[in-house]
């Protein structure tokens, strides 16, 4: 799977990129909401790891990008924050995103997102 890691902290985004790596999938780290963008418009990705809290633009404005602009087939999103899902920056973004995991990371968790079938959209 090609996963795309946006996070601020780069340690975070670096250390999860291999740990992923180590799970054979392919991941690229982006340290802000441009990078991710640009990113985005160069590849598409199978899965994005998204925080919400990033300097230049809400981590739910990147997947409300990556919704729009995916075609047929989206990218299997994922919130990452500090906020659990009942604070209100949560339960905001919680709509835009397919999974919620609140920091620090459970990487079982993730592994079980990541490994579950993917329904299709339907036509």
């Amino acid at each position: 799977m090609n996963v795309l890691i946006v996070d601020d902290n780069e340690s975070a985004a670096d250390l999860l990129q291999e740990l992923l790596s180590l799970q054979d999938h392919t991941a690229r780290c982006c340290y802000n909401a441009r990078q991710a963008l640009d990113a985005s418009a160069a590849e598409q990705f199978d899965a994005a790891l998204i925080d919400l809290s990033l300097p230049d633009l809400p981590g739910s404005e990147v997947a409300r990008h990556l919704r729009s602009t995916a075609g047929a087939r989206p990218p299997l999103l994922v919130a990452i924050s500090g906020y659990s899902e009942q604070d209100s920056t949560g339960a905001n973004a919680r709509a835009l995103f397919d999974h919620y995991l609140q920091k620090p990371i459970d990487f079982d968790a993730l592994d079980r997102i990541l490994a579950a079938p993917r329904v299709p959209a339907s036509a």
